[in-house]
């Protein structure tokens, strides 16, 4: 499975729908997360992140750029790259350790970082609705078409 659309009415089914990938994942891979301000990127990197046991705030890394957790066996990197001002940014800091293959990486706003960021697992964009949102979610990596046929089941 290459693609999956899903349709969240609220930011409770948000957060479950990250918990959920969250189990699938394993904690390791890349994914990218789009749509405009307020779309629920970072809801989602919640419930991702709160899907490994963090039980404290997740708050967007708008202003550090990356916030990492260290979950039990799982190494998880939050990066908002919305304040980006060039892609080069993230060589000075050395962005590539963070996507060594040994940890699970969301991104949000990925094209400030076109150029120097890894390919995605999975690409998930989000637009608003008039009552919820919508995910168009798409793999990119047979590590995502997994992920894709594990959520299916569990939320179609």
């Amino acid at each position: 499975m290459q693609s999956l659309t899903l349709f969240m009415p609220d930011e409770a089914a948000m957060t479950a729908l990250g918990a959920r990938l969250a189990a699938v994942s394993s904690g390791k891979g890349t994914v990218f997360m789009e749509g405009d301000l307020g779309a629920g990127k970072t809801t989602l990197s919640r419930g991702i992140v709160r899907g490994f046991g963090h039980m404290g705030a997740v708050k967007s890394p708008t202003f550090t750029l990356v916030e990492p957790y260290e979950l039990g066996d799982v190494a998880l990197y939050h990066f908002d790259l919305y304040r980006l001002a060039d892609p080069e940014e993230l060589e000075f800091m050395g962005v590539r350790d963070y996507f060594d293959g040994h940890a699970l990486c969301l991104v949000e706003w990925p094209g400030k970082g076109e150029g120097v960021l890894p390919k995605p697992d999975l690409t998930i964009t989000i637009s608003a609705q008039e009552q919820g949102r919508r995910l168009e979610l798409h793999a990119s990596s047979s590590l995502g078409e997994t992920w894709l046929g594990a959520l299916a089941p569990v939320i179609q």
